[in-house]
């Protein structure tokens, strides 16, 4: 299998204007981390974020992570526990780990929190499954 990226992405794609435009830097022990505040369009309840939302945060972490580790990989499985409501506006940090890597299977686990007072928001596990990927963008 072969996966193109053109910018597109709704999560990370910088040339999706209607997209989150995360973007992840890597970080120590194959980890990488992404800054965002919540803006009001992604609404679920009043003053709320979408569980959706916050799923797509970690499905990016995990994503990001295996990609600056160096294994890029399409999700296969993203198992996530939400903690406690994101507040719209909310200012949080979004990060994922590699923890181990088996052959072509990536296995991941991600977090959002809030960066001023680390409170957790959701964390996942993710198994990820390498592929070869082109970067159109």
């Amino acid at each position: 299998m072969e996966v193109h990226f053109d910018g597109h992405c709704f999560g990370c794609g910088q040339l999706n204007e209607e997209g989150l435009r995360l973007k992840f830097e890597p970080g120590p022990e194959s980890s990488a981390a992404a800054d965002y505040d919540v803006p009001e369009r992604f609404q679920s309840w009043a003053g709320m974020a979408h569980g959706g939302i916050v799923a797509l945060m970690l499905d990016e972490a995990v994503g990001w992570a295996a990609w600056h580790a160096g294994h890029p990989g399409v999700t296969g499985r993203l198992a996530v526990s939400y903690r406690r409501p994101l507040k719209l506006g909310e200012a949080v940090r979004i990060v994922g780990k590699v923890e181990r890597v088996r052959r072509t299977l990536v296995y991941v686990s991600a977090f959002v929190e809030n960066r001023q007072d680390h409170t957790r928001v959701a964390d996942a596990t993710a198994t990820l499954m390498e592929v070869k990927t082109v970067v159109d963008a």
